[in-house]
């Protein structure tokens, strides 16, 4: 073969290699580019999937009720030998309360325990295992300043602090220092902080011991301000307990109107009423939320509207981009004390739901219904009624 024809054999097959290899660097930078393009894609519908996964809003729902006024037929409609059951009492409104992240009651009877000795009206003492039904019913934030509190003395009193101090709850209204009266208590849930103040404006005339005013916190515009401005700008959602108002009466009393004006001005979210032991109406004072009185939760106090108590509850919903919070879904219910008698003997004590009720357990329930129903809502078209009618227990 000649030198020239070697030549083009030579050229001819570099030039394939050369294209051959052109190829394939063509074919890997098409692939490579692919290949970023889909990364980039993917990242993108990650980004949008992380948008949909991540919420854009914080909520929590609450729930709240009344008072746990134990008198001895409550207490003694408990007993089980040498200990005490109220949990049989709650079992219907357990599936209810605990479907709530935060639930509310009123401790109106001091825990100082049975070793003290249990007592009735007009001054009142529980054994523990009141507040060990109510945690297990799904209550975490209780109310303590009322005008029982001081009832049965330090001991009782000492005795409620070493109780409440073992369980995971909030508490609020007695403390037995300084140190835990001041202490700011905030606690958090679902990404909402909330805390709670609980003051009373009645002892019922007794006496709270020289320099232990922490004991119980007695109201004063002052002293309910200079707590506010402690936790208004640390926390989402503030709450305040108010004992205060006339007994048994369904109308707010005109200083009860005076201290819930003068709350809301100073950011309250929720004012939560007590002591007339009968309902009261739930209004709205500016971005305040307000409910004159819960009534009853479980007594044996006699009479239907003692015996009808109320369950309001509302979802707290904050932005969690501009960080406004909204109180939304307000919803209330009826609820009923039921109890039989034996021989006089007043047993068998049960909460239900009105709308649960039968006439079996409250003739003429329905009336009573509406009539109790009216005094809360009126025409309020924000306020919706709730509805928890199922099997009877």
């Amino acid at each position: 073969m000649s030198k020239s024809k070697k030549k083009k054999l030579k050229r001819k097959y570099i030039f394939r290699r050369v294209l051959a290899l052109f190829i394939l660097v063509l074919i890997i930078g098409v692939c490579f580019f692919y290949k970023i393009e889909k990364t980039n894609d993917y990242s993108e519908d990650n980004d949008i999937t992380n948008t949909d996964v991540l919420p854009e809003s914080s909520s929590v729902s609450l729930v709240m009720v009344g008072d746990a006024l134990i008198h001895s037929a409550v207490y003694n409609d408990a007993r089980v030998g040498d200990t005490y059951d109220f949990k049989p009492m709650l079992d219907v409104m357990k599936p209810i309360i605990s479907k709530y992240d935060l639930a509310y009651y009123n401790q109106e009877t001091i825990l100082g325990g049975k070793e003290l000795g249990l007592s009735t009206y007009p001054r009142f003492n529980s054994p523990y295992e009141l507040g060990d039904a109510f945690l297990d019913t799904g209550f975490n934030i209780v109310s303590m300043a009322n005008n029982h509190t001081l009832d049965r003395g330090e001991v009782a009193l000492n005795n409620s602090c070493n109780y409440w101090e073992t369980k995971d709850v909030y508490t609020a209204g007695s403390y037995c220092s300084n140190e835990s009266r001041d202490e700011v208590k905030i606690f958090e849930k679902n990404g909402i902080k909330y805390a709670m103040l609980s003051y009373t404006t009645t002892t019922n005339g007794i006496k709270v011991p020289n320099g232990k005013d922490y004991y119980v916190n007695i109201y004063s515009d002052e002293k309910a301000k200079a707590d506010i401005e402690k936790y208004r700008d640390k926390v989402d959602l503030l709450l305040v307990a108010m004992h205060w108002g006339q007994e048994y009466t369904h109308k707010p009393v005109n200083k009860q109107i005076q201290i819930a004006n003068y709350l809301s001005s100073l950011g309250v979210d929720i004012i939560i009423g007590a002591h007339p032991h009968v309902v009261e109406p739930v209004e709205k004072i500016g971005d305040t939320l307000v409910i004159y009185s819960l009534g009853n939760f479980l007594s044996a106090q006699v009479g239907i509207n003692k015996l009808t108590g109320l369950m309001v509850s509302v979802n707290v919903n904050k932005n969690d981009t501009t960080g406004e919070v909204t109180i939304d879904d307000v919803e209330v219910e009826l609820l009923h004390t039921y109890y039989g008698k034996d021989s006089s003997k007043k047993r068998n004590f049960k909460v239900y739901p009105y709308t649960m009720l039968n006439d079996s357990i409250l003739p003429d329930h329905e009336k009573y219904y509406n009539e109790y129903m009216s005094i809360v809502t009126g025409d309020k078209d924000w306020i919706k009624r709730g509805d928890y009618s199922g099997n009877i227990k």
